[in-house]
């Protein structure tokens, strides 16, 4: 049984010429989304995924703009609407040392080197220089972790575990 992966969210259609508004979800949008690449749209009274080819993909706003070849009209993509793309984890590519899918973060316990339990990673945010973790406190609170060197120090996603070094302020 292939697991898949949530590549994004199709929340509304753009002009008259077939462009959806996807809220994305991936580590790779400029990759996923390259003209001829495949996603699967999952909707809720489908039983199958439909299969969509890239045409083209743009930015704008917090937005990806996609067309998909063959729907080139408002009227045909607007039932796409609230869709869920996403991608058999075949499609999944070998990543560099030192870098990760969200799926493998998410999740992760987070410790101090130190020793001391800060909590498990729920969401990653991509403000732009550097992805921010986002961690559910023990205590309920969100405690928000750069991911840069200076205070990520090891990852180990087999385990599920994340070794942090807190910068002044960070735990506060």
């Amino acid at each position: 049984m292939e697991k898949w992966f949530n590549v994004g969210k199709i929340v509304n259609t753009h002009g008259i010429k077939g462009e959806v508004r996807v809220i994305s979800k991936t580590d790779f949008a400029d990759e996923r989304y390259k003209p001829g690449n495949k996603l699967f749209l999952f909707r809720k009274n489908d039983t199958e995924p439909l299969e969509l080819t890239v045409a083209s993909h743009r930015q704008h706003k917090n937005f990806d703009l996609l067309t998909f070849e063959g729907y080139t009209n408002v009227n045909q993509v607007e039932p796409f609407k609230e869709g869920i793309l996403k991608i058999p984890e075949s499609f999944l590519t070998e990543l560099d040392e030192g870098e990760y899918y969200f799926h493998e973060i998410i999740g992760c316990s987070v410790f101090t080197t130190e020793g001391e339990e800060i909590g498990a990673i729920r969401e990653i945010l991509t403000p732009g220089a550097n992805d921010v973790w986002v961690v559910k406190g023990k205590n309920g609170k969100e405690i928000l972790i750069p991911y840069i060197d200076d205070v990520v120090k090891e990852i180990d996603v087999e385990n599920k575990k994340i070794l942090i070094h807190p910068m002044e302020g960070l735990l506060s």
